[in-house]
C-alpha cells in the first residue's frame, strides 16, 4: 500500500464515558484538561496526534500503524476521594485487535489498557471522521474506580483523518 492511499489520523476525540462525566459533575466534582487536550462542545475531549504518530486509515477502511496523542484529562469528585488521571492516549493495532492505552499518573511511568476497540464495527461519521466502538477492559475498570465492570460500553473513539 502506498502512502498516497493512507489518510493520516490527526486527532482522537474520546469522551471516556458520558455517564461518568455526568456523575463527576453531579457530585460537584471537576473535570480539567491540559497538556494539549481540549474540551469538545459535546463534553468529550480532543487529543491532537503526536509528531511520532503513524496511525492512518487505509482506502479499504482499515487502520494501520500506531496512534499516539497528546494531552491529559483529570476528574476529581467527593473531596478528592475520586481521582482519575488519563494522559497521552495511544491506539495500538495488533494482529488480534486494537486497544486504547493511557498513562494513568502524572509521572507517566505506567501505561494501562483502558479500552478495547471494535475494529469490525468502524463506521464513518462526519466528513473526515471515523468512529470506533470501545469497551472497558479489566485495567480500565480499576482506573475508573471500579464504577463499571469490564466490557461496559464506553464512548466511541472518533478519529479525524487528513483529507487525501
Amino acid at each position: 500500500m502506498t502512502d498516497s492511499q493512507l489518510q493520516p489520523v490527526t486527532a482522537l476525540h474520546w469522551g471516556v464515558k458520558t455517564s461518568f462525566r455526568g456523575y463527576v459533575a453531579m457530585m460537584g466534582g471537576v473535570t480539567e484538561v491540559g497538556g494539549g487536550a481540549e474540551l469538545a462542545t459535546d463534553g468529550g475531549f480532543t487529543f491532537a496526534a503526536a509528531p511520532d504518530s503513524d496511525l492512518a486509515l487505509a482506502a479499504d477502511g482499515l487502520l494501520t500503524g500506531q496512534g499516539r496523542f497528546l494531552g491529559e484529562v483529570r476528574f476529581e469528585a467527593h473531596g478528592g476521594m475520586l481521582k482519575v488521571f488519563l494522559a497521552d492516549p495511544a491506539i495500538e493495532i495488533t494482529a488480534t485487535g486494537a486497544v486504547l492505552t493511557v498513562a494513568d499518573s502524572t509521572a507517566r511511568t505506567r501505561r494501562v489498557e483502558i479500552a478495547k476497540l471494535d475494529l469490525a464495527a468502524i463506521t464513518g461519521g462526519e466528513p473526515g471522521e471515523t468512529s470506533i466502538p470501545t469497551s472497558l477492559t479489566m485495567d480500565g475498570s480499576f482506573v475508573l474506580g471500579d464504577h463499571y465492570p469490564p466490557t461496559t460500553a464506553l464512548d466511541p473513539a472518533r478519529l479525524t483523518v487528513a483529507a487525501r
